[in-house]
């Protein structure tokens, strides 16, 4: 196995683990919301005027997808839509009391990670933050290259 497979394997391996050990926490804290569900409510509480569209883009998903996920959000209570006065055409949205009450518990449980995992990241130096975002960020733009060339607009129909 070369670097670059063991770098991708790597990243996977950690990744899963993560994702294995929060799913435990989030599952009993935020019983009855899907992961996806979280994370769009948590997009909606950090970036105003979220629609459908912005939405669909950062979650790679298709609008249609969205607005099905949205209205359970709207049906459950956590999100409202609302309209600006300049622009009648375009519906965003934000979160309800509900909705914050949900952000904030995931905020907290992230806060909780973050503790968890603080004596890895402790012992990281600043050459090697700055290394791996540079890599990340190369790596992150080649991919949004490659959605590029496979027809960006497929994401979000």
């Amino acid at each position: 196995m070369n670097k670059h497979e063991q770098v991708m394997m790597d990243l996977r391996d950690v990744f899963n683990k993560m994702a294995w050990l929060n799913k435990i926490k989030m599952e009993v804290s935020l019983k009855g919301f899907k992961p996806s569900e979280v994370h769009c409510i948590e997009h909606i509480g950090r970036h105003a005027d979220s629609n459908v569209t912005k939405l669909a883009e950062s979650f790679y998903m298709t609008r249609s997808a969205i607005s099905k996920m949205t209205k359970k959000l709207m049906d459950k209570g956590l999100i409202e839509s609302y309209q600006k006065a300049e622009n009648k055409k375009e519906i965003y949205f934000r979160l309800t009391e509900q909705g914050q009450a949900v952000d904030k518990i995931h905020e907290e449980l992230h806060r909780e990670f973050q503790a968890r995992d603080k004596a890895v990241f402790e012992t990281v130096t600043e050459e090697q933050y700055d290394g791996m975002l540079r890599f990340l960020g190369k790596y992150s733009k080649h991919l949004d290259a490659e959605i590029m060339k496979s027809g960006a607009d497929a994401k979000s129909e």
